[in-house]
């Protein structure tokens, strides 16, 4: 496969087809460095030299009553993630402060659940009104499934982006969760886009979907029109149905990265969950791919460190991107 030929073409203004991305997804290794440089070229053209730095919070973690495989948080699964209610608004907003004086760009508010409780909704509003007076962070918010009314009201108390995954492909689904659809978690990406925030949404990989569904979900990232997209990594968790999977190998989440990249050249493309246990001292690599990243870990994984992350993206020739008012 010429992919310079097809880097090309995408830059002209289209991008890969299905068929190509399949063909990425199983390129000999022999091809990988090609692979990855032509989708450079599509970050190199859409986002420079910049990496986006996210810092993420765990607002509200674990008893939560769906049932997805892969999530050390469900009550279905039998493991040590932690359990507490909301935290503190004081908590949070340090923590916006803290990640703004890191250098991040967007602040990630997560909560565990199906959907939020009028409670802590309410209160995000507030903690939300907040940040954006003290900061000039760009805020995040995943809360489950929401209404369009929910969306609209994060969206007036200042939020700019909402995160919702979906995942994985509409058929391999239901392999992973049977306590609510693929439907409705489009249904509240799109209520995202409607109300006209930021949408977020990405996948996990390694779930054992085939190289099909990973082509299909993308497809389908970009039809919801997702602004942003992390790729998750399965590192499975003990105590989860998926504990007893292998880590996708390095260059296999490389491919990933550049398959997205050139089906998807103008979103924003975060290495997220997962990215230390598996890209390893390939991290760097998926950089030529992705333009984002999480730093200090994620929801109840620590990652390799703020340092190091610094230290593996000024080594690799990358820089932070700057932040913007919000």
């Amino acid at each position: 496969m010429n992919w310079l030929e097809i880097g090309r073409r995408v830059l002209g203004g289209g991008a890969a087809t299905r068929e190509e991305a399949l063909e990425a997804l199983s390129a000999p290794d022999d091809e990988l460095l090609s692979l990855l440089d032509a989708a450079f070229r599509v970050r190199l053209r859409h986002f420079g030299r910049g990496v986006r730095l996210h810092v993420i919070r765990n607002a509200r973690s674990g008893a939560c009553g769906e049932d997805c495989a892969y999530c050390s948080q469900s009550a279905k699964a039998h493991t040590d993630a932690p359990t507490y209610s909301m935290q503190a608004d004081e908590a949070i907003i340090e923590g916006a402060r803290e990640a703004e004086r890191l250098g991040a760009m967007r602040y990630c508010i997560v909560f565990s659940g199906r959907g939020p409780i009028e409670a802590d909704l309410e209160r995000l509003c507030g903690i939300l009104r907040r940040i954006k007076s003290e900061t000039r962070l760009e805020t995040c918010a995943s809360m489950g499934i929401l209404t369009l009314e929910q969306v609209r009201r994060l969206k007036a108390a200042g939020l700019n982006r909402f995160n919702h995954n979906l995942e994985t492909s509409e058929r391999y689904f239901p392999s992973i969760c049977s306590t609510h659809t693929y439907a409705q978690r489009k249904a509240t990406a799109r209520a995202v886009k409607q109300a006209g925030l930021d949408l977020c949404s990405g996948v996990l990989l390694g779930m054992g979907e085939t190289f099909e569904d990973r082509v299909d979900v993308a497809l389908d990232l970009r039809e919801i029109g997702a602004d942003s997209i992390p790729v998750n990594f399965l590192d499975p968790r003990p105590g989860t149905r998926l504990e007893g999977l292998s880590r996708l190998p390095a260059n296999e989440c490389l491919k990933a990265l550049a398959a997205f990249r050139l089906l998807l050249p103008d979103r924003e493309l975060r290495m997220a969950g997962g990215r230390e246990a598996c890209l390893g001292p390939m991290q760097a690599l998926g950089l030529f791919a992705a333009n984002s990243m999480f730093t200090r870990g994620y929801l109840t994984t620590p990652g390799q460190g703020y340092e190091a992350d610094l230290k593996m993206i000024e080594s690799a020739g990358f820089e932070i991107a700057e932040i913007v008012d919000a």
